[in-house]
C-alpha cells in the first residue's frame, strides 16, 4: 500500500469515527419511544413494591424509579404523575440511620440513596415502610428516616394503592 493510499484510509477512518462520535453524543442514549405504551393515556399512578436491600442496585434502580416521573413524554401528558413506594423486607434497612449492616462503602451508597428518597419526597412521592418488615429484619422504628411514612403492613398499602387504581412494579 502507498503512503497516498495509507493516507487516504486514515483519513477516511478517522471521518467515520467523528461521525459516529457525533451521532453518539447528539442522539439521548435512553432516547424514549413512548408512543405505543403512552397511547390513549391522560396520565399515570405507579406503586413500587420494593423488597430489595443492595444500596449500590437501590441507587441504579431508583435512577428509574424517578425517570418515570421526570422524563419530558410523562410531564407532557394531561395528569400529573402520582408515585408512591412501599418498602418492605431487605430494603428496610435502606432506610434506617443504623450504619451497622454496611461497611463504609456500602454506607456511603445508602446515604446516597436516602438523598434520593429526600429528593423524591419533595417532589411529592409518597414513601412508606411496613413496620412487620421493619421488626422482621432489626430495624429499630426510631431509625427510620423521618420522610418515610410507617405503616403496619406493606401489603395492606400495596393491595390499597392497586384498588385506587395504580400500576404495580415489584422490585424484589
Amino acid at each position: 500500500m502507498s503512503e497516498i493510499e495509507k493516507r487516504i484510509s486514515q483519513f477516511f477512518l478517522c471521518l467515520f469515527f467523528a461521525m459516529a462520535f457525533a451521532v453518539l453524543v447528539t442522539t439521548p442514549i435512553y432516547a424514549g419511544g413512548y408512543d405505543n405504551a403512552l397511547n390513549g393515556v391522560n396520565g399515570y399512578n405507579a406503586i413500587f413494591d420494593v423488597g430489595q436491600g443492595n444500596p449500590k442496585v437501590a441507587n441504579i434502580v431508583f435512577w428509574a424509579v424517578k425517570n418515570t416521573y421526570e422524563i419530558s413524554e410523562v410531564n407532557a401528558l394531561e395528569k400529573a404523575p402520582r408515585i408512591a413506594v412501599v418498602f418492605h423486607g431487605p430494603a428496610v434497612k435502606l432506610i434506617s440511620s443504623d450504619r451497622n449492616p454496611f461497611n463504609a462503602t456500602e454506607w456511603a451508597e445508602v446515604v446516597k440513596f436516602q438523598e434520593t428518597l429526600r429528593q423524591m419526597k419533595k417532589d411529592g412521592v409518597k414513601l412508606e415502610v411496613c413496620l412487620y418488615a421493619a421488626e422482621v429484619m432489626g430495624v429499630d422504628k426510631d431509625t427510620i428516616m423521618p420522610e418515610i411514612d410507617q405503616v403496619g403492613n406493606g401489603f395492606v398499602s400495596v393491595i390499597g394503592y392497586q384498588m385506587q387504581g395504580y400500576a404495580l412494579v415489584s422490585i424484589p
